[in-house]
């Protein structure tokens, strides 16, 4: 075997490959989404290219630039094997006139790094086995017999890398199986809602306006800070006091966590509320005059937490608990593992079409439970439509909301038949499989429309609202949360990999 020569800043180096020619191969592990190679690439003019180019080899190597040229990468860039399941992407850099090479997944040390050509290959795929697996494959005739040093383009290395599994071994055994959590072929986000309260400075508080309140808060600029309470120097009056407050609109959702009673000695205090100005108390009881206080912004989760925040005000202990996450059977997995397939068909579709490859796909739920008689899938339109908001998930929210509208449910006593109002978009009690993390917009609006979970395949660390820059279904102050989980496992061969340019989306 040849001496092999480090050539880049990743230490990728090339190599021959018995029966299969050059090949580009990394001489350390490299973790995923790892620039691993910046080529320029050479421009040749389309007049230029169509008299000479295209009638020479370099017609199968070269990409689609800006004006009408066609460009040929240099350095590492014309080096990269075909396969059917790449670890390496690539994008266009047209500004830069270059090409960027970037690690799809984790690759280990001494393995092949190979890209997608595309589904219209010029030559018949050939399964060459590495050395040490020389029994694995059995080659097919190429279509095209093409000259020395360029023949390894004729085949295609298997990837042995460990840590990808394409068996789905998950499926495998009685669908009605509960399956182990670490066994599951994605992950699960725990959201972390609450933090401990266990020194007198992390106390918070005040009280979080929520749309739950009363109207006159949703006209303040800010937070209220402050509780309304009252003086009742009277024992009898408390019972009475308590009764008027039920039915005074100030029992609200947001002061649960707080009880209403302080006692004080002789004196006890009643926690009217959180509106602007305060309350009017009834005059046929002695009371003293309403006065504002701080009081503690969540329950207490622990003994330490409850006597700290009974200093400010009587709390209620609500220990957290155990985070139970929903128990999946071999059946349901079988339900989620369509979907993904589903998402990823339709991405190689929406990438020949010239929009972005993102996918969403709301399936029939796996229960039937909900009124959702259909399922439903949307790609991202924004460059065709050149309409910033129409994401994926939005367009797919749409096509709910539009169904609904228009799904007859009974006939009436006239023979008409009725439909749904349109508040009937919710997707309360659904399931989103969508390929890229949801932006924060998405996230907001999935959070809105009151989706069960969310599953995707490809993080957005910088514009993601499912746990990329931000987590929507983890703020304070949200009236919902949704199930967050990445899907980890593989799907059924030949659609395993989405278009290149879908690891390198962030937006």
């Amino acid at each position: 075997m040849a001496t092999t020569t480090i050539l880049n800043r990743e230490q990728c180096y090339v190599k021959e490959i018995r029966g299969k020619g050059r090949g580009v191969f990394a001489s350390r592990a490299i973790p995923a989404q790892t620039i691993i190679e910046t080529s320029p690439v050479l421009l040749f003019a389309k007049d230029e290219y169509e008299r000479h180019g295209r009638h020479t080899l370099l017609d199968h190597y070269t990409f689609n630039w800006r004006d009408g040229h066609m460009a040929l990468a240099l350095g590492l860039g014309s080096l990269f094997n075909h396969s059917e399941r790449p670890n390496v992407s690539y994008s266009l850099d047209i500004a830069r006139d270059c090409i960027v090479y970037t690690s799809a997944r984790a690759i280990c040390a001494d393995e092949e790094l190979c890209i997608f050509y595309g589904h219209n290959l010029w030559f018949g795929p050939v399964d060459v086995p590495n050395e040490s697996n020389s029994s694995r494959f059995v080659p097919e005739a190429p279509k095209q017999t093409m000259p020395d040093g360029w023949d390894y383009l004729t085949n295609i290395q298997e990837d042995f890398c460990s840590a990808l599994d394409h068996s789905n071994s998950f499926l495998s055994g009685s669908m009605d199986d509960v399956i182990n959590e670490d066994e599951l072929p994605f992950s699960r986000k725990k959201l972390s809602l609450d933090k401990e309260e266990e020194e007198i400075g992390d106390i918070e508080l005040g009280i979080t306006v929520t749309a739950r309140c009363h109207f006159s808060l949703l006209l303040t600029p800010s937070y209220i800070v402050q509780a309304w309470v009252v003086d009742i120097p009277v024992q009898k009056h408390i019972a009475s006091m308590l009764k008027w407050l039920k039915c005074s609109e100030l029992d609200i959702e947001a002061l649960s966590h707080l009880k209403r009673i302080r006692r004080q000695g002789e004196t006890s205090t009643l926690l009217l509320g959180v509106t602007l100005q305060p309350p009017i108390l009834p005059s046929d009881v002695a009371l003293g005059i309403p006065y504002q206080l701080p009081v503690p912004c969540n329950p207490a989760l622990t003994q330490t937490s409850l006597h700290l925040k009974n200093t400010f005000w009587p709390t209620v202990l609500a220990p957290r608990r155990k985070w139970e996450p929903e128990k999946w059977t071999r059946r349901k997995l079988k339900w989620a593992h369509d979907a993904v397939n589903a998402l990823k068909k339709e991405c190689h579709e929406v990438a020949s079409s010239g929009e972005l490859p993102i996918v969403a796909y709301v399936p029939k739920p796996y229960d039937d439970e909900n009124d959702l008689s259909q399922s439903f899938i949307a790609h991202d339109t924004r460059t065709s439509t050149r309409h910033p908001l129409r994401h994926a998930a939005l367009n797919v929210i749409r096509k709910v909301a539009d169904f609904r509208v228009t799904e007859p449910t009974s006939p009436r006593e006239d023979g008409s038949v009725q439909t749904q109002n349109g508040t009937q978009y919710l997707l309360t009690g659904l399931t989103l499989f969508i390929t890229h993390e949801p932006c924060i917009m998405c996230s907001m609006a999935l959070l809105h429309s009151r989706v069960k979970e969310v599953f995707y395949l490809y993080p957005m660390p910088k514009t993601g609202g499912c746990g990329g820059a931000a987590c929507i279904p983890a703020l304070k102050g949200v009236n919902h949360r949704f199930t967050i989980a990445v899907w980890k496992g593989e799907c059924d061969a030949g659609e395993d990999d989405i278009f290149p340019l879908a690891f390198e989306i962030d937006a």
